[in-house]
């Protein structure tokens, strides 16, 4: 069972809900959070920039195809990422921004692609990232504190976030769609923490302990929280970081995830352990291996 979680009694410290984060971190790898600092209005908002986005021309989104660039940064068209090599590419479009520090010459702090249209998309998305990329950084402080560390431990490590927001479109499954066909397949997220909001179209699934598959929904104003592999190698196992996928189905489907991973020279290694493990070079081989431009540019 994934477990419900009130948010703000979460954040105000509230020893049940402390004790459900815990649980659904060690051993479900999933959380959904209601009463929330992000507004149902701003959430709205920024789905429906992004669905006025997606129903572009083509030949308008390729004014910011990541496919010429050596980054995730702008629109990714369908088949345009392979999270799992032994299915097919993923059926999705993407729209990619995040943290901008291109005087690094680092590929995760790459500068953003906007479209002109919509007019106000570039306002709207850099509203939301603001607010998620806040509400992301509490959250890692309270499941810091539920797993036994110190409430402060992740915050001075985000203050150059490799913070990648992402709006994912999903059509509808087509007919001639295979096993093999997914619009995104089964994969651990590579990073820290996940939170995702969507237009309340179910689709995601989580494999559970036994090998089945549950379907996770939140409602317009409520999120669903995973954990990626960084943060499973960072707390030495005490967060785990679950499989999960979207098949498709006879309904278009909009979600924003926003992929929460720390500055790129954190030591990620299991705390305590002394060794040392970049975050940007663990982030940047998984990236690597997904995008299909970064792949051929790798080969």
């Amino acid at each position: 069972m994934i477990p419900r979680i009130d948010a703000k009694a979460l954040l105000a410290g509230d020893n049940r809900q402390i004790e459900a984060v815990r649980l659904g971190a060690s051993e479900v790898g999933f959380l959904t959070l209601y009463n929330t600092p992000i507004s149902v209005e701003q959430l709205r908002k920024t789905i429906a920039a992004y669905r006025v986005f997606f129903t572009l021309q083509a030949s308008q989104k390729a004014e910011v195809d990541m496919t010429r660039t050596t980054a995730s940064r702008g629109w990714g068209g369908m088949r345009s990422e392979q999270v799992d090599p032994q299915a097919n590419p993923d059926y999705k479009q993407v729209f990619d921004c995040g943290f901008e520090a291109p005087e690094t010459g680092l590929s995760a702090y790459a500068p953003n692609l906007w479209p002109e249209r919509p007019a106000a998309f570039r306002d709207i998305v850099e509203s939301y990232y603001d607010s998620a990329c806040a509400f992301a950084l509490e959250l890692l402080g309270a499941i810091a504190g539920a797993i036994g560390e110190d409430v402060q431990y992740f915050a001075d490590k985000f203050d150059r976030p490799m913070a990648l927001l992402r709006g994912n479109y999903y059509p509808k499954r087509p007919e001639w769609a295979g096993e093999k066909d997914f619009g995104i397949a089964s994969h651990t997220d590579y990073g820290c923490l996940t939170l995702l909001a969507s237009d309340g179209i179910p689709g995601l699934e989580v494999r559970t302990r036994d090998g089945g598959w549950v379907a996770v929904n939140a409602e317009i104003g409520e999120f669903v929280l995973n954990f990626g592999e960084m943060l499973e190698m960072w707390t030495a196992g005490r967060v785990l970081a679950t499989p999960h996928r979207v098949i498709g189905s006879n309904e278009e489907r909009i979600s924003i995830p926003l992929f929460f991973n720390p500055n790129h020279d954190t030591n990620v290694a299991p705390i305590g352990s002394g060794r040392t493990i970049s975050a940007v070079d663990h982030l940047q081989k998984r990236f690597d291996e997904t995008y299909i431009h970064l792949q051929k540019r790798a080969v």
